[in-house]
């Protein structure tokens, strides 16, 4: 059985436009434990019965620049120990913190992105940690072997330079079908930016951008990799703009889904 944790961040500091991811953390938790829904994951394990998700709580951060050093330590200590992180987000800046924490226990990492924006920026508005450039900086800093986008929907000038610097591989929302998303290799790293998905089915975002993906072809875009999974993302959800917590049922979805394929690939 994987050993899987559960750790929240609730930052947003490094937010462009409104902030209020800070407060998704709690948000997902609530809904993880809402009678809304059960335990269930349509892999089949149930939460709790056949799969355990330590809950370690939120890292205490301070909203400075320092927090970086924070997150990735903890997400190293959690690796060193054996354990496959998901993390709840918070803004998506903290991507690259937690990669540069989980490197050095498991080497370069293929990444599978979920965005409607490929977060690419040298710098947005003169901050290099923002938001809009955490895959930046983990590509400058050579912590990928492979950066594979789906969702992405926004790309403007800057980031297509960008996206051809570090040979970027986007799958086009043109005509996406999960068929043409690729089955990446392990070690394998998994962030979903809300925002990727259609603001009909997940309103509760910063950046709404219509023209995304269904819920339905990210599941089946998770559902088809195989590769060992050291660690995931859930990130952007802001509770100011969500709608009878749809974004946040969402969120807590994805995370069983997550654990699931983590529990499952572990035996591949």
């Amino acid at each position: 059985m994987a050993s899987i944790s559960l750790l929240g961040l609730p930052t947003d500091i490094n937010s462009s436009f409104a902030r209020g991811a800070a407060s998704a953390p709690s948000a997902i938790r609530r809904a993880l434990k809402s009678e809304r829904s059960n335990q269930s994951t349509e892999l089949g394990p149930e939460i709790g019965t056949d799969i355990v998700i330590h809950d370690l709580g939120d890292v205490s951060l301070n909203e400075r620049a320092s927090d970086h050093v924070l997150i990735r330590n903890r997400c190293r200590t959690i690796a060193e120990a054996g354990e496959v992180p998901i993390i709840l987000g918070g803004d998506h800046s903290v991507t690259w913190p937690i990669v540069a924490g989980l490197v050095p226990v498991h080497g370069l990492l293929s990444i599978l992105h979920f965005d409607a924006h490929p977060d690419v920026y040298a710098d947005f508005e003169g901050n290099p940690h923002s938001h809009a450039s955490p895959f930046a900086r983990i590509l400058e800093n050579r912590l990928s072997a492979r950066l594979v986008q789906i969702g992405v929907r926004t790309l403007n000038h800057h980031c297509r330079e960008q996206v051809e610097r570090f040979a970027v591989e986007i799958v086009p929302m043109s005509q996406f079908t999960p068929s043409r998303a690729p089955i990446l290799a392990g070690p394998l790293y998994i962030s979903i930016d809300l925002d990727g998905i259609d603001p009909s089915e997940a309103p509760g975002v910063s950046h709404p951008e219509p023209g995304g993906l269904t819920v339905r072809e990210v599941i089946a875009v998770l559902h088809a990799q195989t590769a060992r999974i050291v660690g995931a993302d859930i990130v952007e959800l802001n509770p100011r703009f969500d709608r009878n917590d749809v974004t946040a049922t969402l969120a807590a979805k994805l995370v069983r889904e997550l654990a699931a394929l983590i529990e499952r690939n572990a035996k591949i």
